[in-house]
């Protein structure tokens, strides 16, 4: 590979997020802009699956929100992540937790695992 392609690539990748993996929840602060003013917005819920690698990984996270549940796929290196937030580590065997889509309620959780 190019070294200007990669050196442009190593530049656009954060190091300043938290480790967090599947299972996990998270709050995710994400820049919005309507019009000319601009505003932090919270997303909470659960890391269902993390794709790619380097400036190109994402992360989808699931919430319910009034009985609908919202999924929002997120850019890590994307600008408009302003921060993540770790609220409640997960224990997952999994790496998609897409099974979680068709479960409600206390079954749609994942067991904790105590932070130390």
């Amino acid at each position: 590979m190019n070294e200007k392609v990669r050196a442009i690539r190593d530049r656009a990748v954060r190091d300043d997020l938290p480790e967090f993996s599947i299972g996990d929840t998270v709050r995710v602060h994400v820049r919005i802009s309507e019009g000319e003013k601009e505003r932090t917005q919270a997303f909470e819920g659960t890391v269902l699956s993390r794709k790619g690698s380097g400036c190109n990984e994402t992360f989808t996270v699931r919430r319910v929100s009034q009985g609908i549940g919202v999924e929002r796929t997120f850019p890590l290196s994307s600008p408009n992540v302003q921060t993540v937030v770790v609220t409640r580590r997960g224990k997952s065997r999994r790496s998609k937790l897409y099974y979680l889509r068709k479960r409600t309620g206390k079954a749609a959780k994942t067991k904790a695992v105590d932070i130390r």
